[in-house]
């Protein structure tokens, strides 16, 4: 399933948001959720920023002047794993006042993203939030992952880039692109390059061929000096898009 990730930025101009494409579904619409319920932020951006920028700007001309143009901002990464992937269900193929719609009733019925809350509730009563059927049935089970521990979430900061996507495709609901948003915004992995992403693919076509839509093999043959920081460069890519403000 396709969804929207959503982040915090320091001062400076405001983040445009990804649009995502999973192998389980098809494209999803940038979904802009308030800050309401949210759960408290880093209080320093990606410790590799300032280094990757520099990188970036001096490796990539055109990336030199989208990050000129983006301003002072950074990633600041939200503390909750749960959060953060529910929330990405939650905004996977709706529309941006949708999404915003249903996140805030769900909060308001669980009072909080927390898994014990989200499986005391039915099916049915998820439904009852806007949620489709297999949506709700993906937070469920999504809790349910938590709560049992199979996800081994404590291990995942030692863990592979690989192997972290692997035991989060396992759960209903979250396919490879999902996975490479987690790494990039919860994991702060610093070169991830999501190939899958429609903002990505708009930004390459905005940017680097003239128009065309460029497939995978060309985004990554183009994205090659950018290592190892195509993370960074993904998120400056975004920038150039819009100015929405986000939160994931």
């Amino acid at each position: 399933p396709a969804g929207v990730m959503r982040f915090a930025v320091i001062s400076g101009p405001t983040i445009a948001p990804a649009f995502g494409l999973d192998s389980a579904a098809g494209i999803g619409d940038p979904s802009s959720m308030s800050s309401k319920h949210l759960p408290e932020a880093a209080v320093a951006p990606a410790p590799y920023w300032v280094e990757a920028r520099d990188a970036l700007s001096a490796c990539d001309p055109v990336m030199s002047r989208l990050i000129a143009a983006a301003g002072d901002g950074a990633l600041l990464p939200r503390r909750d794993a749960f959060f953060s992937l529910a929330r990405s269900i939650v905004g996977q193929q709706v529309s941006v006042a949708s999404a915003e719609a249903v996140w805030q009733r769900l909060m308001t019925k669980l009072g909080a993203a927390r898994p014990e809350l989200v499986v005391a509730y039915r099916i049915d009563d998820l439904r009852a939030c806007g949620l489709s059927r297999q949506k709700s049935s993906y937070l469920i089970s999504l809790a349910e992952h938590f709560l049992d521990g199979s996800l081994e979430v404590a291990a995942w900061p030692e863990l592979a880039d690989e192997t972290v996507i692997a035991r989060l495709v396992q759960v209903k609901g979250i396919g490879r692109w999902t996975a490479e948003m987690f790494l990039i915004f919860h994991l702060l992995r610093p070169d991830v390059l999501p190939v899958a992403d429609i903002g990505v693919q708009r930004a390459f076509s905005n940017h680097y061929t003239d128009g065309e839509r460029p497939d995978a093999e060309r985004m990554y043959s183009l994205a090659e000096p950018w290592r190892p920081w195509r993370s960074v460069a993904v998120w400056y890519l975004w920038r150039s898009l819009d100015v929405v403000p986000v939160d994931y």
